[in-house]
């Protein structure tokens, strides 16, 4: 057995003796007994951790803008003299499908990569998905046009899904995890507000021409990401991949880095890291290991992770795909103001995560999870109701979503969390991809063309349905995070999932 020694010298990562098993390190068939997991585990939060939120977290400002754009924005491009030649039903319905389409293919095609591949290749290639095809759909001149290239833009952003949650994880310290986890998926909400606003900017025909303002909007999605590309670009590799992947060596170098810069910030010696773990290192792991690992050896966990993702996408298409249509049919509200009403249940969104966020590592993933997901559940039911009994305006129509959306938006931020810690290492990233992919595409294919429907017939009762379907599922999803979360809050990855490389004394 290769044992993997203290590098930075006055750190104690050795764990004993033991003899080599295989080849020269770093060609992934060794077993290696290291302490990295742990030394990560055990850092307090720094500068390092800062550049890690900003070059990987920034990503779903991304995301929300480019979904609130499209449907702020949608009046106009069906307008005549915007350039493009479709329906509403097109751009809310179709253009929407095919964009949650694009990312489910794309989380599952770069899911897989990532976990072959690596965490920091995969979220610079799908980086460089988004931003080439959100240019493309700026430059849009027909319909096919911007529906191939919304695909395609959503096919980048799943791929970032994978990526981005992994690579998260394995770098943030467990006792932090829960909440730079959340607030890092709610920041999906800051570019929604983004958008809103610049969607108001946008169709302000007298400051630019109908088809050039929501060509500008894309644009500026373009700009943002080649700003995070730059930052990005200093982003590591996750140690825990490195380390299983025969790269020990780069993995050690890498945690010991970080812990000079860390100790140089605070002046202060780190303590010593608790427990070291032995691995056989392996350089790929087949799909038929990942799918009996998830589903066989953790059902209960499958099932948590399909609830969790199916309710909050059912939840959110029944809000977000019909609200400007809501406002505009039933208060009378002026398509050229619905953007300043979603910026506001945008930012509710983000405090969700935000104020809610440290009580994920505090009182717990499993009553936060339920808890969440149960009360936006009733509080959605509760809106139903009013609505269809007439009882609400615009006003306060809003501020009912905005407290739905309040704890909706923990909770759905919580989901990406639950699947990116509660399964082994080696199958994180296609794990995410696969929950990702079918819950959304159950609640984002579907919901959009269901709730297309619903919510532009003009009739109450069709919207008040598409609102309880939500909630019901919403419910249902927080009644499974009940008896199947997992505790995870302040645990290792490795003692939540055993890693398939590790080696136990019967290995």
């Amino acid at each position: 057995m290769a044992e993997l020694g203290d590098h930075s010298g006055n750190r104690g990562t050795g764990t004993g003796t033991g003899t080599g098993t295989g080849t020269a390190a770093g060609t992934g068939t060794e077993t290696v007994t290291t302490k990295v997991p742990a030394r990560l585990d055990r850092l307090p939060w720094s500068r390092w951790h800062w550049m890690i939120v900003v070059g990987l977290g920034t990503v779903w400002i991304l995301d929300g803008l480019e979904v609130t754009i499209v449907g702020n924005i949608a009046g106009r491009l069906t307008e005549d003299g915007s350039g493009l030649s479709v329906t509403d039903a097109q751009v809310t319905g179709v253009a929407a499908a095919l964009y949650v389409a694009g990312a489910c293919s794309g989380a599952l095609f770069f899911g897989r990569l990532t976990d072959l591949y690596g965490r920091k290749r995969l979220f610079l290639v799908t980086l460089g998905v988004y931003l080439a095809a959100t240019a493309l759909t700026a430059l849009s001149f027909s319909a096919w046009w911007f529906f191939l290239f919304r695909f395609l833009t959503g096919f980048g952003i799943g791929g970032e899904y994978a990526a981005i949650n992994s690579a998260i994880d394995e770098l943030i310290p467990s006792k932090y995890r829960g909440r730079v986890d959340l607030i890092i998926n709610g920041s999906f909400w800051l570019g929604a507000v983004a958008g809103s606003l610049l969607s108001v900017l946008a169709l302000d025909t007298d400051v630019f021409p109908a088809w050039l303002g929501w060509r500008l909007a894309f644009a500026l999605g373009v700009v943002l990401g080649l700003v995070i590309l730059l930052v990005r670009r200093h982003v590591p590799e996750s140690p825990r991949w490195l380390l299983i992947h025969g790269r020990d060596r780069e993995a050690e170098d890498l945690v010991t880095d970080v812990e000079r810069r860390v100790e140089s910030e605070t002046g202060e010696r780190l303590p010593e890291p608790e427990e070291a773990i032995t691995i056989t290192q392996r350089l790929s792991i087949g799909f038929g290991l990942i799918a009996r690992t998830v589903f066989r050896s953790y059902p209960r966990r499958a099932v948590l992770g399909l609830s969790l993702f199916i309710g909050q996408a059912f939840l959110y298409n029944a809000i977000t795909f019909g609200f400007g249509t809501i406002l505009i049919r039933f208060f009378d509200v002026s398509s050229g103001v619905t953007g300043y009403y979603f910026a506001v249940i945008a930012f509710g969104n983000f405090l969700g995560p935000l104020l809610l966020g440290r009580f994920f590592d505090t009182v717990g993933r499993r009553p936060m999870i339920a808890g969440t997901y149960i009360l936006s559940g009733m509080l959605l039911f509760g809106t139903a109701w009013l609505f269809g009994a007439g009882k609400l305006t615009a006003l306060t129509m809003t501020a009912c979503w905005c407290v739905v959306l309040f704890f909706a938006s923990a909770g759905a931020s919580s989901a990406y969390l639950t699947v990116s810690e509660i399964f082994p290492m080696e199958t994180r990233a296609m794990a995410i991809a696969f929950f990702y992919a079918i819950g959304t595409a159950a609640g984002g294919i579907s919901g959009p063309l269901v709730f297309a429907e619903l919510t532009s017939s003009g009739v109450p009762a069709d919207t008040v349905l598409a609102f309880c379907i939500g909630a019901g599922l919403m419910v249902a999803a927080g009644l499974v995070a009940v008896f199947f979360a997992v505790a995870a809050e302040g645990r290792s990855l490795e003692r939540i999932a055993t890693p398939l490389s590790v080696r136990t004394d019967s290995s």
